[in-house]
């Protein structure tokens, strides 16, 4: 077998090897996983995940998953815990401990902590009946057969249980919070996704010049708005009406086709009902408008008066595409 295929073949182990331990997950979702997610809901306070090694990189990753989701939540390295950042834990705060065997040493020093300051202590582990696992009051069973790692060693199917458990526990909340694509939107202001369910039309309008015409403007005249507006484009507007469009191609079309455009006005190549969209629609509905009409821009009307222009380098910079 030459490197290529042998690459190949280890990859696709592992991905079988880890798909079908998530798979081996669903029948361990139980009454205590219903139990621990009902708790941290009706709870006042905070989710702090800990962990040690590779679960304490889970565990941030599922702090940040709970943050975005609306559940409010903090890592805590197991091992800083107990040199002096068990302060993080609050009165009311429950706690996620993640750890497959359930038994290293600074999780049998952290957990007796955690329960003497009256803290529900919430398991996912691959040990039930490990001392992490017996301590607790809600486990999470995370069990794995077998590690990815041809060795059983290296935390592979493991961490990406761990992973999956967090997710389905951070899924469970944001459905009992009636979590919205608005509340998600909320929470991801800079982010491409946020921004597809906040950003509209108005906020890009506003950044752009606002190039436009009458009807009656000579093509020089046409020529020297879109130069100096650089949209590449300019609306044809009458009685604060949009009535046409001309674009850069609109002016090159003309020059192949007239010899002489003494004369011309814009009425005279302007497309008429051109595409336009509502200044206060959703970002991404631009963008749909200029898909499906194979074009660049796209002209904004508010209360049926012309409103701006938005381009689609409005929305790249944006993320939006």
């Amino acid at each position: 077998m030459n490197n290529e295929d042998r690459i190949i073949s280890v990859a696709r182990k592992t991905i079988e090897t880890e798909s079908q331990a998530i798979k081996n997950l669903i029948p361990l979702v139980d009454k205590a996983f219903a139990g621990a997610v009902n708790y941290i809901f009706n709870s006042n306070g905070r989710v702090i995940v800990t962990g040690i090694g590779k679960s304490a990189n889970i565990a941030t990753k599922i702090v940040a998953t709970l943050n975005s989701t609306g559940t409010p939540a903090i890592f805590m390295h197991a091992a800083d815990a107990i040199h002096g950042d068990l302060g993080t834990v609050q009165e009311n705060d429950s706690v996620i401990c993640i750890s497959k065997s359930g038994n290293t040493p600074e999780i049998k020093v952290l957990v007796p902590l955690i329960k003497a300051a009256g803290n529900k202590l919430i398991a996912i582990t691959s040990n039930t009946e490990s001392f992490l696992g017996i301590q607790s009051d809600f486990i999470l069973n995370a069990y794995v057969e077998k590690e990815a790692c041809p060795n059983n060693l290296a935390p592979t199917s493991s961490t990406t249980a761990q992973l999956v458990i967090g997710d389905a526990l951070a899924m469970s909340l944001l459905d009992l919070r009636g979590f919205s694509s608005q509340d998600f939107a909320k929470f991801h202001p800079g982010g491409s996704l946020g921004k597809q369910l906040y950003l509209r039309v108005s906020n890009l309008t506003e950044l752009n010049e606002k190039p436009q015409v009458a009807p009656d403007t000579d093509i020089k005249g046409v020529i020297l708005e879109i130069s100096k507006k650089m949209l590449g484009v300019t609306a044809v507007i009458e009685n604060d009406k949009i009535v046409g469009i001309i674009t850069d191609g609109d002016l090159r079309r003309m020059l192949v086709s007239t010899d002489s455009f003494a004369g011309l006005t814009a009425k005279d190549i302007m497309s008429k009902n051109p595409k336009t969209i509502d200044n206060d629609a959703m970002a991404v509905q631009a963008m749909e408008v200029m898909d499906t009409n194979g074009i660049t821009q796209v002209l904004a009307e508010t209360n049926g008066r012309y409103a701006g222009v938005v381009h689609i380098h409005n929305l790249t910079k944006e993320g939006i595409i």
